[in-house]
């Protein structure tokens, strides 16, 4: 049993100590930092005392005035600026950047405000929106003026709808709080898919090595294969745990130096639920073990590192099908192929994390979900065993999934 607890700190301590693991943690811990603070980090490229001026040629010559009017209480930063010149030069100013671009006011058939907004490019949709938004309100207060409507009228028209949504079933979550949910489980489900293929990366060309490098003779006469393979996965997983439990910490001090107007807060990540990130730890633990018993089978079957990525190829597909398949559960948690996808052990770990974040599914149906869950790491525990007792007595090339039959063959003889 000592060995065995010396190959798992082992496999700890070698990996904490290196430079891929801390400068990956401190990484992620400023990408962490960064989109907490995304605002304020924008704030210092944004020049709030810049002003973009847009040249106006009003055709009309009534337009331009209330026009100007509007957009100055859409957007106190974009100016209009009326000039007689032509378009030819108005072109050359453009390119100069004395003007954003120039806009052509003038009315259709119907006698209704129309405009045409020419620029170097289109990309800037802010820009467009709010000269768009300007020039409906003016053509709505001319409509309105034509039909006499007083200023109540007017506001009782483009007053909307009266509209609520009220979740009939007892313990159905509020918009508000499926909007937490969502937010909440897409970055924990981006966590959850980087880190069960990175670490079970991690385990497969840990085995690879010391297979490549002979190492893997000298542990075999001292300690059995089986014990090995555990060792390698508790102590990468308890690695896992730590950078983690690292990035939570930064989260959780970055967010709690969040103003109540922040993003953040608006989405209702500074008030996670207790339950959820218990949810999220557990089913991280779960689906680290299931992927991690088959990446240490999988790293058992090949002898150079280079023939690793290729033996893991199936096992990563898995991965990125759950993943792809939890976006869409985000939209649409209550389908029936959601539902159905969730209980397939692969994809249990992301899928049933987006049920339980959405949705108020009973009880029962998360302990299926863990039950089938548990049910395949023991099952995947003994055959990935039975696989890596007799891989890693394998040499040459070998890079097929059907070794894993040879390999089967070859533990029953040792």
């Amino acid at each position: 049993m000592n060995n065995f607890w010396m190959i798992l700190s082992q496999s700890y301590i070698n990996k904490f100590k290196t430079k891929a693991f801390i400068v990956t943690t401190l990484l992620i811990a400023v990408v962490i930092i960064a989109a907490a603070n995304m605002e304020q980090i924008f704030s210092y490229f944004d020049d709030e005392e810049k002003e973009t001026k847009i040249a106006v040629i009003d055709k009309t010559g009534t337009m331009y005035e209330p026009f100007k009017a509007q957009l100055a209480v859409i957007a106190d930063d974009l100016i209009a600026v009326q000039t007689d010149k032509t378009e030819n030069e108005l072109k050359d100013e453009v390119e100069k950047g004395t003007y954003k671009g120039y806009l052509l006011l003038d009315r259709t058939a119907d006698e209704l405000p129309a405009a045409t907004y020419k620029a170097e490019n289109i990309a800037n949709s802010e820009t467009t929106s709010d000269i768009q938004q300007a020039l409906q309100t003016l053509k709505t207060m001319e409509v309105a003026g034509k039909f006499q409507l007083t200023n109540e009228q007017i506001q009782m028209w483009n007053a909307p709808a009266a509209f609520e949504t009220v979740a009939l079933a007892k313990n159905a979550k509020s918009e508000e709080e499926l909007m937490q949910a969502q937010a909440l489980v897409y970055i924990l489900l981006f966590f959850i898919y980087m880190s069960v293929i990175m670490y079970a990366n991690m385990i497969a060309s840990e085995v690879a090595i010391e297979k490549s490098s002979r190492v893997m003779e000298i542990l075999i006469s001292s300690v059995s294969p089986v014990k090995q393979m555990f060792a390698k996965i508790i102590g990468i997983g308890l690695l896992g745990l730590t950078q983690m439990g690292i990035w939570i910490a930064f989260a959780y001090v970055a967010l709690s130096n969040q103003s109540e107007g922040s993003i953040v807060s608006l989405m209702g990540l500074k008030s996670v639920s207790a339950s959820m990130m218990v949810y999220a730890v557990v089913l991280f633990i779960l689906g680290y073990f299931l992927y991690a018993t088959i990446a240490a089978l999988l790293g058992s079957l090949v002898s150079r590192l280079e023939d690793v990525q290729q033996m893991m190829m199936p096992l990563t597909f898995l991965v990125m099908i759950g993943f792809f398949i939890s976006m869409y559960g985000l939209s649409n948690p209550e389908s029936t192929f959601i539902t159905v996808t969730s209980y397939i052990p692969f994809f249990t770990p992301m899928i049933m994390f987006v049920r339980i974040g959405l949705l108020s599914i009973p009880l029962w149906e998360v302990a299926l979900g863990f039950g089938i869950l548990l049910a395949a790491i023991f099952v995947f525990g003994v055959i990935g065993a039975r696989i890596y007792k007799g891989g890693v007595l394998m040499y040459g090339k070998s890079n097929s999934l059907k070794d894993m039959k040879k390999a089967l063959e070859m533990s029953k003889d040792n």
